[in-house]
């Protein structure tokens, strides 16, 4: 008695115990087509490895995948157009723009907020009264 393959909706998101979580995307002869999260390269594998994705695999693929996108993309703020110089000569300012690079060194774009928040609170108070 021979049983026909699982059919998925394209989209089911699939976990594949060869490789990992991806989004059904179509069958390829006997094998089965599968993306990445996010987007990615596809690949191939073999329909008795496959199984619905769990909540958590399936939470766990989606949140690798936007982590992924947040830190491939500078921030979306027209702080990279004009930003905020320290003072020169004023040793605040220049270890807050020093805090900045290391932030945006290390792609961390909250922390980099955060350092252009504090040099600006900071020009208010000391430079511009």
């Amino acid at each position: 008695m021979r049983t026909e393959p699982a059919t998925y909706e394209p989209g089911t998101v699939l976990y594949d115990t060869a490789a990992e979580v991806g989004e059904y995307r179509g069958r390829s002869g006997a094998r089965v087509l599968l993306r990445p999260l996010g987007g990615g390269r596809e690949w191939e594998a073999e329909p008795p490895a496959l199984r619905p994705a769990t909540d958590r695999e399936r939470l766990a693929a989606s949140l690798r995948a936007a982590n992924d996108r947040s830190l491939a993309m500078p921030p979306a703020t027209g702080e990279l157009e004009r930003p905020l110089l320290p003072v020169p000569g004023c040793e605040a300012c220049a270890w807050l723009a020093a805090r900045r690079e290391t932030a945006r060194a290390a792609f961390d774009h909250s922390a980099v907020t955060d350092a252009n928040v504090l040099l600006r609170q900071h020009q208010r108070k000391e430079h511009e009264g």
